[in-house]
């Protein structure tokens, strides 16, 4: 099973630079797509529902902002939009695709770099996802949630970490709620469960040359229940094409469900 996420920054805007051409090729089984600042209306083009999957979209309420969506081979079983939010659930943060067991979702986590209001959101939206995530810890389900959590973890996850310990993105709350989301919760980060290495970034930005040094953060990240973690086999970074500020994450599972 081959999963791809991906934040588009726009999908339209993604779509100009090539992501679907590259996307055909990659055989994936689900792609999981955020910020696509879109509406489904202005998705109508055969480019957004790419042939041999199934295409389902979660667009915000206001225009040309955040959007999540998922592509995949099956059918699913349902479609989960939303959690429950009615603070985030405008901001179309979250949609989850269910193959028997095995729950797809993906996920969008607030950015708090534009100033201290949005920085209190993000937390709030931490503190919402973390119950539902320890809820879902004991429904029996297996779940890989796939997107841009907008955290930065330890010093590996980017390159000039000295001097953004009081930069959103690696604030010491923010990685410690990772720490008690992989730590205490039980939750698996996959990527680094087979991949080490450094500088495997997945966000540069356009400040200066940070794509061409590799100056960058590794912000999107697969996150899953320990069983279907464990049967991650790779995973790896796609910078050879610049779609979008991100870059695709690209994961292979040995996991006996279809989808």
């Amino acid at each position: 099973m081959r999963i791809i996420n991906f934040n588009a920054n726009g999908i339209r805007s993604a779509a100009r630079k090539g992501f679907f051409q590259w996307l055909e090729a990659r055989e994936a089984d689900v792609v999981c797509i955020q910020e696509t600042k879109a509406q489904v209306h202005q998705l109508t083009d055969e480019t957004f529902h790419p042939r041999g999957y199934h295409c389902h979209y979660f667009d915000a309420e206001k225009k040309g902002y955040s959007g999540v969506a998922l592509y995949t081979r099956q059918a699913p079983d349902r479609v989960v939009i939303g959690m429950d939010s009615k603070e985030f659930d405008p901001e179309a943060r979250y949609i989850e695709a269910r193959f028997g067991g095995l729950s797809v979702a993906s996920v969008y986590l607030p950015s708090g770099s534009s100033g201290e209001a949005r920085q209190q959101a993000k937390y709030r939206f931490m503190d919402a996802f973390m119950a539902r995530l320890r809820a879902a810890r004991q429904d029996g389900r297996e779940y890989i949630l796939c997107g841009d959590w907008n955290i930065a973890h330890k010093a590996i996850d980017l390159r000039n970490w000295r001097s953004n310990q009081k930069n959103s993105g690696f604030l010491p709350e923010e990685r410690a709620w990772l720490d008690q989301l992989f730590d205490t919760v039980g939750w698996v980060d996959t990527f680094r469960r087979v991949n080490l290495q450094p500088d495997e970034y997945t966000w540069w930005s356009h400040r200066g040359q940070a794509w061409a040094k590799n100056v960058g953060w590794r912000l999107d990240y697969q996150v899953a229940t320990p069983g279907v973690a464990g049967s991650v086999r790779a995973a790896s970074v796609h910078r050879e094409d610049r779609f979008s500020d991100h870059a695709p994450v690209i994961m292979d599972y040995e996991w006996p469900a279809s989808c």
